[in-house]
């Protein structure tokens, strides 16, 4: 059993026990709980840094997206693999949510995927899994329409989850994994 936590979220949090940890790392508007044992994983006097990235992993970003609303990138490269951050429907050029409803921050929030992705190297065609958060499933016909529009042919897995909440009160978040190879 896990100790409760009160650090919130979108900051990261460590606890631990005497057999095991549990790390919070923020993903997107999202957290990730992992456990990990004492022997896999120490804190030591060391002090993490943000824009420490293994060699392996590089930071693929595009001026002509939104800025990441937190502390991660907008997109990491490992492998031939790109995992794109969650896209919400803000315009790059002014900073803020559109105006117009779910249907117009799922048209911009996918605009700003496919910048992402070509900043990546890579298109909506390469696209193997998206995930769709939604702040309503009553909004699930009219994104799934346009969702379907701008992917066309091509069909990536998909998971779509509605949640309590998404940053800055979006209606609409995507995120995906693309194959570069």
């Amino acid at each position: 059993m896990l100790p409760a936590f009160s650090a919130r979220c979108a900051l990261g949090s460590l606890a631990r026990t005497h057999t095991h940890s549990a790390l919070y790392v923020p993903i997107s508007a999202s957290c990730l709980k992992l456990r990990v044992t004492p022997t896999l994983f120490s804190l030591s006097n060391r002090t993490m840094s943000s824009t420490t990235t293994h060699p392996s992993l590089s930071v693929v970003s595009s001026a002509n997206a939104p800025a990441a609303v937190g502390p991660y990138s907008q997109a990491i490269r490992a492998g031939n693999l790109l995992f794109l951050s969650g896209c919400l429907g803000i315009d790059p050029t002014i900073g803020k949510l559109v105006e117009g409803g779910v249907e117009a921050q799922t048209e911009q929030a996918l605009k700003n995927l496919k910048t992402v992705l070509e900043a990546g190297n890579a298109d909506l065609g390469r696209v193997a899994k998206t995930t769709v958060f939604l702040a309503s499933m009553d909004d699930f016909a009219s994104v799934n329409a346009i969702y379907a529009r701008v992917f066309g042919e091509h069909k990536p897995a998909r998971s779509c989850v509605q949640v309590a909440k998404l940053p800055l009160n979006a209606l609409f978040e995507i995120e995906c994994i693309a194959n570069l190879a």
